[in-house]
């Protein structure tokens, strides 16, 4: 499917990965501009895949042809009371999602130079089946005879062709049991805890040689992944209980959730779906109904009968949702995110769609997503999906950012009271932690809204990748409720202590350049789980400590 192309004058700041500063073709920093000039941006035309029909809601909806343009609205108050904060030049990297674990322990093992032991099987050490034996990892400290050869240096070469193979695979591959996992996500769970403990012949390149690196390297990999393993029994015995465990699910959570779980995990710490067994499949088909008939009801009539500031902010901010990435460069996903983000704003008129909304359903649609497709969410084809599960999909992202939103919809109400509450109480947080960072940012006339408003906005996701986001979002759905207002103040606070020295060393405009594209392209698992505990800390000391905060 052909991309439609972005607007005339891309919002390059409008995406979650931002730093990740790699050079794109279509994105230039010549291209970045303030969002307060959207009454500027041409119109362009929107494809709604809804129309008003007879049929019933569970059957697919033809699309319609393209509409008549929007008239231009003269006011725009959600984009001119942001605009200051969303000026950005970096382009995103094109996926924020790291390689595979077989990839990058296959990687490992052949790492380090120096002599190593390559184990070359002949005819006659083959099995009857005509497959390769399992390596003996006692052989390598033992005095037996090895059939191999000794080399000097890396093996790259070795490894390389298996790397290519990979990368050449289409990324558009479904799961086998995809259409039965969309009306049942626990169908999965039976057969997963079942599932032999991995060992490092599962994990090892499965060609004519097969590669040990040295046994120090080996032991550290089969540890790290029996704990691996150990760990996701546990989830997986939690949420096989006829009545989930709710409090043993948030602490499991708090350390990371396994990437196939997430699916499950979030919308169960969310409370989308239920925690007895008998109601979960009930009320997903239920909700996820009542999300086509939302939709349905919302653009039964012609163009001309929708809110129109609401529709033309949408129509403006899609396109720039993570740009140069191709999952949301395809039509299929922006006409998704704009039955989204549209029936939300409709439904909650206090405060209506607000610029930032948008990035937050990504890490929503891209782990809902990963539970149907065996290939990198953020390169996969949308348009390959079949309906069903397109409409799981964006029906659980609604359900799913709505619960999500309930928390903190005062950050998006009129004059955004919950965002400016929050800026103030990390500058008091941080007049109290770091007294030296504080008195410069004053010196230097750095006031925190100028920095701190974004990533109260936009939790964060302007600043880290989308898959960082996904790790953080773990912890925050295992802290509760609040945690996307509460905890997530002390996130922020963490977050810029990080770079205290740094800072300390800057003027005015060096400080507000760094602290809007700070150097976390390079982020991963760890960083995050730093971060965290860091901020975890801060919360156990400050949290219930305000009247120490107001007393300066």
């Amino acid at each position: 499917m052909t991309a439609r192309p972005p607007p005339a004058r891309p919002h390059v700041g409008l995406h979650s990965s931002f730093n990740n500063a790699r050079a794109s073709t279509e994105w230039g920093e010549d291209d970045a501009w303030d969002s307060a000039s959207d009454s500027e941006s041409p119109l362009r035309q929107s494809h709604l895949s809804w129309r008003a029909t007879t049929t019933s809601p569970r059957q697919q909806i033809p699309p319609q042809a393209a509409p008549k343009p929007v008239p231009r609205p003269s006011n725009n108050s959600s984009s001119s009371t942001l605009a200051f904060s969303y000026t950005h030049v970096s382009a995103p990297s094109p996926s924020s999602y790291p390689p595979k674990v077989e990839e990058e322990s296959s990687s490992q093992l052949s790492k380090g130079g120096g002599w190593m032991v390559v184990r070359k099987p002949s005819i006659s050490q083959r099995n009857t089946d005509g497959k390769s034996p399992q390596v003996n990892c006692d052989d390598m400290n033992g005095d037996g005879d090895l059939d191999a050869d000794m080399v000097i240096g890396d093996f790259e070469p070795e490894i390389e062709p298996v790397v290519a193979t990979k990368a050449r695979l289409p990324h558009g591959t479904m799961k086998p049991d995809a259409e039965e996992v969309v009306n049942d996500p626990f169908c999965r769970l039976l057969r997963s805890s079942h599932a032999p403990n991995p060992n490092l012949s599962s994990t090892l390149p499965e060609n004519k040689t097969n590669i040990i690196a040295r046994s120090g390297d080996t032991e550290k990999f089969l540890r790290e992944t029996s704990i691996r393993h150990n760990r996701r029994l546990k989830f997986i015995d939690c949420l096989s209980k006829e009545d989930v465990d709710i409090a043993e699910l948030r602490k499991l959570a708090w350390a990371g959730t396994p990437d196939d779980l997430r699916p499950i995990v979030w919308p169960v710490l969310l409370g989308y779906i239920p925690l007895p067994s008998n109601l979960r499949v009930p009320t997903l088909a239920r909700k996820r109904e009542e999300y086509l008939s939302l939709v349905q009801l919302a653009f039964a009539r012609d163009r001309q009968s929708l809110d129109q500031q609401v529709w033309h902010q949408i129509e403006i901010d899609v396109p720039r949702t993570r740009p140069g990435v191709q999952l949301w460069i395809q039509e299929t996903t922006q006409r998704s995110l704009e039955r989204i983000l549209y029936v939300w704003a409709i439904r909650h008129p206090a405060s209506g769609y607000v610029q930032g909304i948008n990035d937050l359903v990504t890490p929503f649609f891209q782990v809902f997503l990963s539970a149907y497709i065996d290939s990198d969410p953020e390169l996969f084809d949308t348009s390959l999906l079949p309906q069903p599960i397109l409409n799981a999909i964006e029906a659980d992202c609604f359900w799913c950012l709505s619960r999500l939103l309930d928390g903190i919809q005062d950050n998006y109400i009129s004059a955004q009271p919950g965002i400016h509450r929050s800026v103030k109480r990390m500058a008091e947080l941080i007049s109290r932690i770091d007294a030296p960072l504080y008195n410069h940012l004053e010196s230097q006339n750095v006031e925190f809204m100028q920095f701190a408003f974004r990533w109260m906005n936009c939790l964060l996701m302007r600043e880290i990748s989308v898959q960082n986001t996904i790790r953080m979002w773990d912890t925050y759905l295992a802290e509760g409720a609040d945690a996307f207002s509460q905890f997530h103040l002390y996130v922020c606070s963490a977050f810029l202590v990080k770079w205290s020295t740094k800072l300390r060393q800057m003027d005015f405009q060096g400080i507000i350049m760094f602290l809007q594209s700070p150097p976390t392209q390079d982020w991963g698992d760890h960083e995050i789980e730093l971060l965290l505990s860091e901020a975890f800390v801060l919360c156990s000391i400050w949290h219930n400590a305000q009247s120490h905060l107001n007393a300066r």
